[in-house]
C-alpha cells in the first residue's frame, strides 16, 4: 500500500470510522482495504479481458458498430406480444446491416441489450419501447407504450477536497474506503489526472491546451484528494431522447441532492473528511499553512462541474456540496427490475428481448460498480445457459 493510502486509512480510524476491517470485498461499516481493477503491475483490467475465454467459433465481435434499432414483429392478435427478431446497426463506415435471430431452431433465441445505463433505455426508446408521447414527438413508431423506460435514473453524487502535498506521492486510485453508518463513503486518490476526473474538467483541460497553457497538468504539483460519496441516493431523475438519431446523446437529469436527505448525508460525510484531513497521519502531507478552510476555498476554484459558485459555499458545507458535486460514473436505473424488466431481466410486454446491465439496478454500491455489473453478467449468463440446455 502506498504511503498516501496508508495515511488515509489511519486518518479514517482516527476520525472514528470504525472498526478496522482489513482487506475485504464486503461493504461493511468501518474502514477497509478494497479490491482494485489494477493488478500488481498497475495494469488495468476490464470486462474486455473476458473475451480471451470465449470460444471464437461461437462469437463474433463487431468493433465500432452502432446499434440503431431493435426490430420487432407485431401482430393484431389480442394477447400476442411483439417479438424481437433482429438488430439494425451501422458499421464504422456508416453502412447499415441487419443481424437476425436464427429462426426455426429454438424458441429460446433472443436479443440481450447490454448498452449501459445511458445506452439501454435510449435503445429501447429508439426501438419504440418507452413513453408513447415522447416517442411520437420524435417521430418513432410506438411498439409498446412503457412510461417507466428512462425513469428512476440515479447517480451517487461525489464531492472532494484537493490537497497540495508537501511529500512526494505516487499515482494511486481508490484503495482505502471508509464506510459510515449514514450512507457516505470516504475514499482517496493521489497524483490524479484531472482531465479524467469529470467531463467538466476534461473540457477545462481541452480549453487550456488550446490556449497553450495547462494549469492542471503541472507535473511539479503533487496533489492528493479525499472524496466523499453518497451511496444509494434518494434523489431520482430521468432520461429523455433529444432526437431519433442514435448518435445524439440522450438528455439525462439525475436531480443531485433534490432529496434533502442526500444533501444532509453529504454534509455529514464532509465533516468526516475534515476530521481526516486534520488528523495527524494526513497532516503530514499538508503544507503547514493549508487549513481546511483554505483547502475548501481552493477546491471551489476547480471546475468540477458547470454550476455557478456561490459566495456562501466557502462557509456553508451544504452549499459547497451543491456547488462542487461531480460524478464518478456510478449511474444506475432507466430499465429497472419490476418496472421495465422482470426478475429474469426480460423486457416486460415483449418477447425475445432482455436487458442485463446497470440500468436494471435500483441501487449501486458506493465503491466501483464494475465488479457488481460483471457478476450480474456472469450470473445471468449461467442461468440462460441452464435454461437453454436443461439437464
Amino acid at each position: 500500500m502506498r504511503r498516501w493510502q496508508a495515511a488515509v486509512r489511519d486518518g479514517l480510524l482516527a476520525a472514528g470510522v470504525l472498526p478496522y476491517r482489513g482487506f475485504t470485498y464486503e461493504h461493511l461499516q468501518g474502514t477497509k482495504i478494497g479490491g482494485s481493477t489494477f493488478d500488481e503491475n498497475d495494469y488495468r483490467h476490464t470486462a474486455a479481458d473476458l473475451l480471451e475465454y470465449a470460444d471464437p467459433t461461437k462469437i463474433t465481435v463487431y468493433l465500432y458498430a452502432t446499434v440503431h434499432q431493435i426490430l420487432f414483429r407485431t401482430t393484431p392478435t389480442p394477447g400476442k406480444k411483439p417479438k424481437a427478431y433482429g438488430v439494425l446497426f451501422r458499421d464504422a463506415r456508416g453502412v447499415s446491416h441487419v443481424a437476425y435471430l436464427k429462426s426455426g431452431t429454438t424458441s429460446t433465441n433472443e436479443i440481450i441489450i447490454c448498452a449501459g445505463v445511458l445506452g439501454s433505455p435510449q435503445l429501447l426508446m429508439l426501438s419504440g419501447i418507452g413513453p408513447g408521447h415522447q416517442l411520437r414527438d420524435k417521430g418513432i413508431t410506438v411498439i409498446l407504450d412503457q412510461p417507466m423506460v428512462g425513469q428512476g435514473m440515479s447517480d451517487n453524487p461525489m464531492n472532494g477536497i484537493l490537497i497540495p502535498s508537501r511529500r512526494p506521492v505516487g499515482v494511486s486510485l481508490i484503495e482505502v474506503v471508509g464506510i459510515t453508518n449514514f450512507g457516505s463513503y470516504i475514499e482517496a486518490a493521489s497524483r490524479i489526472s484531472f482531465q479524467t476526473m469529470t467531463p467538466s474538467m476534461a473540457q477545462a483541460q481541452h480549453s487550456a491546451n488550446q490556449e497553450g497553457s495547462d494549469p492542471y497538468r503541472n507535473r511539479t504539483i503533487r496533489n492528493v484528494i479525499i472524496l466523499e460519496k453518497v451511496t444509494g441516493p434518494f434523489s431520482k431523475g430521468y432520461l429523455e431522447l433529444q432526437s431519433n438519431d442514435p448518435n445524439d446523446n440522450p438528455r439525462v437529469t439525475f436531480n443531485y441532492f433534490k432529496d434533502p436527505r442526500d444533501l444532509q448525508r453529504c454534509v455529514e460525510g464532509m465533516k468526516i473528511v475534515k476530521r481526516v484531513i486534520e488528523s495527524r497521519p494526513v497532516s503530514a502531507f499538508r503544507y503547514p499553512f493549508s487549513t481546511f478552510q483554505s483547502l475548501v476555498n481552493s477546491t471551489l476554484s476547480i471546475p468540477t462541474n458547470q454550476r455557478r459558485r456561490h459566495v456562501s459555499a466557502s462557509h456553508s458545507m451544504r452549499q459547497f456540496c451543491v456547488d462542487t458535486v461531480m460524478t464518478i460514473w456510478h449511474y444506475h436505473g432507466g430499465c429497472q427490475v419490476d418496472r421495465v424488466v422482470d426478475r429474469d431481466y426480460r423486457v416486460i410486454g415483449v418477447d425475445g428481448l432482455r436487458v442485463i446491465d446497470g440500468s436494471t439496478f435500483k441501487y449501486s454500491p458506493g465503491t466501483n460498480p464494475q465488479a457488481t455489473v460483471m457478476m450480474l453478467g456472469r450470473y445471468m449468463g449461467q442461468r440462460i445457459l441452464r435454461e437453454r440446455s436443461p439437464q
